[in-house]
This record gives structure tokens, sequence and C-alpha cells, in this order.
């Protein structure tokens, strides 16, 4: 479980202080897929790089399973990280290591015996269907198969928790569908806790349980998916869904992943 209690950021400079984010307080159950969603300049990334401690909440508490993150020693942060996975929009991939030795890195760098990397790392390729990919390097690779190994790198130490920033924003409608896609099945099979952060409300619609919608830093709505998207309480909630709705158009049909390959994309 995921616990945040009166948390606020405050970045000061000469030019003056910004409130980043202001009184955020919820909670994430394990298990769940949880949205974050709001536009530009919200304060989504700042929120979501407080959960794991990236960025020091100004005031307020982190919790993780009923274990007060700031008030850790950085050895014993650095323990509790190791259950917390993360993606990127821009992948983060070394572009010296080919896929295998990309995802193999983390294990690596916590002792892991050869062999017993060389089992994991089989076994995430698999789940992120792309084990014709291993010897690959990330400049032969597509944007959704970059993402695709960034996701089985976040979990090549067996996480509880996965955070996920903007992963799929630049990534076609098409690719961002089927990683998507594979964040759900991850949740389902191996019940990682997600935690997401989108300006789109179809990433929301499409994968989460629970929403919290975010403006100028504070967290204007917050609820089951279907709740907030039938009976939207905020005017700014109303805002993001009508710009949702103009692009319904555009959607892609349901069953166009049946005649997908996993890992194409």
């Amino acid at each position: 479980m995921i616990q945040l209690s009166n948390l606020s950021k405050l970045y000061e400079s000469k030019e003056g202080n910004v409130q980043a984010l202001k009184d955020i307080n919820f909670t994430v159950e394990k298990g769940d897929i949880f949205g974050i969603v709001g536009l530009s300049g919200a304060g989504k990334s700042t929120l979501i790089r407080c959960i794991n401690l990236l960025e020091r909440p100004t005031v307020g508490e982190v919790s993780i399973d009923h274990i007060e993150l700031t008030k850790l020693t950085s050895t014993q942060l650095r323990n509790v990280r190791k259950n917390i996975g993360m993606i990127f929009q821009n992948y983060h991939l070394l572009s010296s290591r080919n896929v295998f030795q990309n995802i193999a890195y983390p294990l690596e760098l916590i002792g892991m015996k050869k062999s017993d990397i060389k089992e994991r790392v089989g076994h995430l390729l698999c789940l992120v269907g792309l084990e014709d990919k291993a010897k690959h390097y990330p400049s032969q690779l597509s944007g959704g198969q970059r993402q695709r190994v960034a996701i089985a790198r976040a979990l090549a130490t067996n996480p509880k928790i996965l955070l996920s920033d903007e992963a799929t924003s630049a990534l076609d409608p098409i690719t961002s569908r089927s990683i998507l896609n594979l964040l759900q099945e991850i949740n389902e099979k191996l019940n990682i806790t997600i935690v997401l952060i989108t300006h789109e409300m179809e990433v929301i619609k499409q994968v989460c349980h629970r929403v919290a919608v975010l403006k100028d830093g504070e967290i204007v709505e917050t609820g089951l998916v279907t709740k907030v998207f039938n009976d939207p309480r905020h005017p700014y909630t109303n805002l993001l869904l009508g710009s949702r709705s103009s692009q319904r158009d555009q959607s892609i049909p349901l069953d166009f992943f049946s005649n997908v390959k996993v890992g194409n994309l």
C-alpha cells in the first residue's frame, strides 16, 4: 500500500518560490493501477517522483507498506527502492548494451549469479514479447520495443511497485495502446501495484482502477475511474473529459490487436 499524507513540494529560487504540490493526500491499494492525470505543468512528474523520494517533499509523509520513507536513512531507503521499478517517457536505455544486457544491468548491480541472470532475463524477454530481440541494440528497435525493454529492466528485481512517468506519451496511438495492454497484463499476472501519470484521459480509461485529477499542484478529484468518468464533480475534470471526447473519432477498434503479434510494436 502507498499512502501520501499532507504532502507539499516547494521550490525556492532567487526569482521566487514555486509551489509545485499542495497538500496531496491519496492511498493506492496493493495490486491497483492508479492513474494521476493532468495537463502539462500540473505537477504530475514531481508527484510521482515523490513516491520513491527522487524528489523529497518539503512537508508531508510518503509511506509504503506502513514504512515512512522520509524518516529512513540512505541505506534503508536504497533497500526500499529495490521494491520500486520505474519507467520513463524516453526509455533511458544504455546504447552500448544490447537488449539482454540492458535488462541484466540491475541484476549485475546487486551481484546476482550469471546463470540466474540468464534465466531471469529470458523469462522477462518472454513476458514483454521480445524473446527474439535479445542481441539487438536500442538503435535497432522501434519506440514501442524500446519501452518494452525498459519495462523488462524495471521488473528485473521483482519489484512490488511500478511507477510509470508518461511512458506512452512519446509513442503513436497504436503502439501506446499495446504498451498499456502489456502493463495491464503485468498487473494481472504479477499483482504489481502500478502508479502512472499521463495527460490523456484515454490512458486512464483503458487501464486504471482509480484516478486522481491534478490541477496546479492540487488534487481536485479522486475516485474510481468509472465514477469519475460517469459523474465528474470538478470543472477541470469535465475539461479533460471534453478534450478526450474530441479525439474519439480517431480511436482504434478494439479488435485491431487480435491480428498484431506481441513485440512488433
